[in-house]
């Protein structure tokens, strides 16, 4: 246990030998929140989750940084179906131990699957719309979705309670009783799941009260009366009595109100239950075609994303082997070299081979190989100053012919081959004052005052822009 002022390590005093600081309220406070972890740790052993999730939640009052507990919360909320609750408390965990921590390996066995994701969102989104037909009074269309997210997290406790309340509800006990005993085979101390159960076992169990008592018998008349149960029955004393015509008639009576009590019945009874029969064979067929209906849309969305795929392959390798792709980028850098081999007097196609590579450069994204720019580079250098001499030569020839738009691009490119050309930079300054792009003439002869200094076309330079400043 560490300071929390100094972070020294404790000893058995209740002060830090480190700083002097009075440690023993804090200890206190770790002690307690050390006990509900353990606490928590042997309530989860056991699969009493509820239990272990109070204990954690009152070990994380005590002491918020405790990793280990958030890590243990975490795995039980998981545990319980909870999935989007563990990853807040394994994001916290992450945050407070950013080395060193497991809550990393849950946090990436969940996040680096889409296909889990997907499943926890379409969990999350199901269960929602189960409570909103709850709501809305469609028992029928919420308990249909809670089979859906059961299907795709069985170890959702909510969702299996609350298919149990709608079971219970619609007075299907049994049904009721099998999903709440999952409840309990998850998580064995949930109070609401034991509340539910006992309502369930009450009614599934014969009502107390009801005793099966001996016969009491009693005589009236011609007859014999006594008690089963709750039922009277009468009997004749002497059934010598009941012979003639008499006996037939109610012989033929008994039979009547027999066939009479079959038919009103009986036979409901077995036209009910057919009838649930059949309504739980179309449940379970709807149910099907909702699962294969989500198993076509998972399959369509893997083609859709298979498709994109392909296309993003294709238009990369189109990058490479198309017109301003990588290949044609190389061929064209070796087309210069190999000019430059044959025939080093032939400048001007060396110059127009660089040329057309040059946006790489200039863009400053190439990201091409280190072999490539140093050949690159060793052309320019070679070629650079004889393109640059070139350049100058024809944009001056226009300069002298007051051609100043002609002029500029010449200009631009002895400047680009050659950035030391004082003239070049000069003249062109010229070029954008005359053409009034003022602004750029400004920035260029502050490059030939700063660059050459003393020299007459840093003087005319000057005098040029206290022209323009006083133009302004």
């Amino acid at each position: 246990m560490k300071c929390y002022n100094c972070g020294c390590e404790l000893s058995e005093h209740d002060y830090c030998t480190g700083c002097g600081v009075d440690v023993s309220i804090y200890k206190k406070i770790k002690y307690i929140s050390n006990r509900f972890y353990n606490d928590g740790l042997e309530k989860a052993g056991i699969r009493d989750l509820s239990g272990a999730i109070s204990s954690l939640r009152q070990c994380l009052k005590f002491d918020k940084s405790n990793v280990e507990a958030r890590n243990l919360l975490g795995l039980v909320y998981f545990e319980t179906g909870e999935v989007v609750a563990a990853l807040s408390e394994w994001v916290i965990s992450k945050n407070l131990r950013p080395k060193k921590n497991i809550a990393d390996d849950y946090i990436n066995m969940i996040q680096t699957n889409p296909t889990r994701l997907d499943t926890i969102n379409q969990t999350i989104k199901k269960y929602n719309q189960a409570l909103t037909y709850c709501n809305q009074d469609s028992q029928d269309l919420a308990i249909i979705q809670l089979k859906k997210v059961l299907s795709l997290n069985p170890k959702f406790i909510r969702a299996h309670q609350l298919l149990a309340l709608l079971y219970i509800n619609s007075e299907e006990w049994e049904k009721a009783k099998r999903e709440l005993t999952k409840c309990l085979q998850i998580d064995t101390n949930n109070t609401t799941t034991l509340r539910y159960l006992k309502e369930v076992n009450e009614m599934l169990l014969p009502e107390e009260g009801v005793k099966q008592g001996g016969k009491k018998k009693s005589r009236s008349g011609n007859a014999v009366k006594y008690q089963s149960g709750n039922e009277m029955i009468i009997q004749p004393v002497d059934m010598k009595e009941g012979k003639g015509a008499g006996s037939l008639i109610n012989l033929g009576i008994g039979l009547l109100i027999g066939i009479a009590i079959s038919v009103s019945l009986i036979l409901p009874a077995r036209i009910t239950e057919e009838r649930a029969t059949v309504n739980d064979e179309l449940r379970n067929v709807g149910e099907q075609l909702d699962v294969k209906t989500a198993t076509i849309d998972e399959l369509e969305q893997q083609l859709k994303d298979l498709q994109e795929t392909k296309e993003t392959l294709e238009r990369e390798l189109e990058a490479y082997s198309g017109n301003d792709g990588d290949v044609q980028i190389y061929d064209t850098l070796l087309k210069a070299a190999d000019a430059y081999i044959t025939n080093p007097e032939d400048v001007v196609t060396v110059i127009a081979y660089l040329d057309e590579m040059n946006s790489d450069f200039e863009s400053g994204e190439s990201d091409n190989s280190e072999a490539y720019d140093k050949l690159y580079n060793t052309l320019y250098a070679l070629t650079g100053p004889i393109a640059a001499q070139s350049y100058y030569d024809s944009a001056y020839a226009n300069y002298q012919q007051r051609n100043f738009a002609e002029a500029i691009p010449d200009f631009e490119m002895a400047i680009q081959y050659d950035a030391t050309n004082g003239d070049a930079l000069y003249y062109l300054a010229n070029c954008y004052r005359n053409v009034e792009r003022t602004e750029e003439a400004g920035e260029l002869y502050r490059q030939v005052i700063e660059m050459f200094p003393g020299t007459v076309k840093a003087q005319n330079s000057t005098d040029f822009l206290a022209q323009m400043e006083s133009e302004e």
